[in-house]
């Protein structure tokens, strides 16, 4: 049957290319395909951020659907699945007609592609699979010296540019391709570079840029940073951010006093921005990188005047008004939160689909946390910790509300098929406002409350070495 299925949509799309060959003048493709145990009926198309369609699947979890005037590149697609919200890339080009087949149970692993244009994909998806296995490695050879974890990084290098030569001299292949595949592989490369002043043993980052190599980064001066047809390809993006947190430290400590780094630290952010803005000129990849700056510091910083440094710096070099509107808003949350103030009101909704509020139900040590189908790693470590909790600290309660924009039935759901108590858990009924008065970000912010509903910390976070401290400080207050 699946034989019949897949000849037949090939015929479908011979017949829709030669049907609309003469309305279409321009380029275009097909992308089709089959869900296993997909979540949603529908999956949705996009590029560079932005929703190309959403496409409905048929009664057999099947969809099929042609992009016009198509600017080849990469694309993606994103769709639950039982946990949260996936996406993968694809790459079209002209006259592609590609089926993907994947089942939500194992996205990744499940994915192939088969048609026009499946071989290079499967290539690119292959690899990317490997690196999720060769990262933890990667994370082992940076406690090597740094002679020796070049030679480990370089081996690695060596063996995926032999296999993608051997790749392209059995298929042909296209320019697009082949630089994304190289950039793949060499941006794979920078990247491990770049994190092992950080990765490395040792809290004198000082000593360890000191040893090493001169030509250790000299790659930096062939780097396109602002490469507009890779800047939202993942190993690029990883790439920017690692280079960045990597040039900033140098900069910084030609003028600190001090050979212990801190993230955390005013001046060395403002050398990141300053960065960013002096070596960045595409306007988006400028922006997304200031923006995560520029959000990161405030969640995690607590001196008022040191944020308004960077929101200066950022509002200063950033083109971006509805960027600059998001960061004063969520910095005026973060007022709004400070410890010894009384959380605000925001309206909820239990597992019953009844109605409720946070203050009527605050009337204990509490610690409120939250939850995204999106995030699926962050959903069930963070329930199985809060669960160790619970049993530890029977006198504090546990508000666990999920804050995404989905009816309460997608909530249950979610919670009953990873066998998660349905206890204490709530949903925002205004998800988009009670996101941006909680400043809700990143994903593993936690509340700290007391008894009479009063912030004792608003920037928790369960998985911290000391959070357990801060329970006992809570229960004994």
């Amino acid at each position: 049957m699946r034989i019949y299925y897949c000849i037949l949509l090939i015929v479908i799309m011979l017949l829709g290319c030669k049907k609309d060959a003469t309305k279409d003048n321009g380029d275009f493709a097909f992308l089709g395909g089959e869900i296993i145990n997909p979540i949603d009926d529908f999956i949705i198309i996009s590029k560079s951020k932005q929703n190309i369609d959403t496409i409905k699947l048929d009664g057999n979890n099947r969809f099929i659907f042609k992009l016009s005037n198509l600017e080849a590149g990469l694309f993606s697609f994103n769709l639950r699945s039982p946990f949260g919200l996936e996406y993968q890339v694809v790459l079209l080009e002209p006259k592609d007609s590609i089926m993907l087949r994947l089942n939500t149970l194992e996205f990744d692993e499940s994915l192939v592609y088969t048609g026009k244009g499946a071989k290079k994909n499967n290539y690119l998806i292959e690899e990317f699979l490997k690196y999720e296995i060769e990262e933890k490695r990667i994370f082992k050879f940076c406690q090597l010296n740094p002679a020796d974890y070049q030679k480990e990084i370089d081996s690695l290098k060596d063996n995926k540019l032999r296999k993608l030569e051997k790749f392209k001299s059995k298929y042909e292949t296209s320019d697009l391709f082949n630089k994304i595949a190289h950039a793949n592989i060499e941006y794979t490369y920078y990247f491990n570079k770049e994190i092992y002043p950080f990765v490395h043993y040792g809290g004198n980052k000082s000593k360890i840029l000191q040893a090493l190599p001169e030509d250790f980064y000299n790659y930096r001066k062939d780097v396109n940073y602002n490469d507009s047809s890779l800047k939202n390809y993942f190993n690029y993006h990883n790439f920017l951010r690692s280079s960045f947190n990597n040039m900033a430290l140098t900069q910084h400590y030609k003028h600190t006093n001090t050979d212990h780094f801190k993230s955390i630290d005013v001046c060395y952010n403002l050398d990141r921005l300053a960065l960013i803005d002096s070596v960045i000129t595409n306007s988006e990849i400028k922006e997304e990188l200031l923006h995560h700056y520029t959000i990161s510091f405030l969640n995690r910083n607590r001196n008022l005047d040191n944020n308004y440094k960077i929101i200066d710096f950022y509002t200063n070099k950033s083109s971006n008004n509805d960027g600059k509107e998001m960061i004063v808003r969520y910095a005026k949350a973060l007022n709004n939160l400070k410890i010894g103030t009384k959380f605000p009101e925001v309206k909820l909704i239990d597992t019953n689909n009844s109605e409720t509020s946070v203050d009527a139900i605050i009337n204990s040590p509490t610690v409120i946390c939250f939850w995204s189908q999106k995030y699926y790693d962050h959903f069930k470590e963070s329930q199985h910790k809060i669960r160790e909790l619970n049993i530890k600290y029977p006198e504090v309660k546990f508000v666990i509300i999920n804050i995404d924009d989905y009816d309460l039935d997608s909530t249950i759901k979610a919670l009953k098929r990873n066998r998660f108590s349905l206890k204490n858990q709530y949903l925002f009924k205004n998800p988009k406002q009670s996101k941006d008065d909680l400043a809700i970000y990143p994903m593993t912010k936690a509340f700290i409350v007391d008894k009479n509903q009063k912030i004792v910390n608003s920037k928790a976070n369960i998985f911290e070495k000391n959070f357990e401290e801060q329970l006992l400080g809570l229960i004994n207050r």
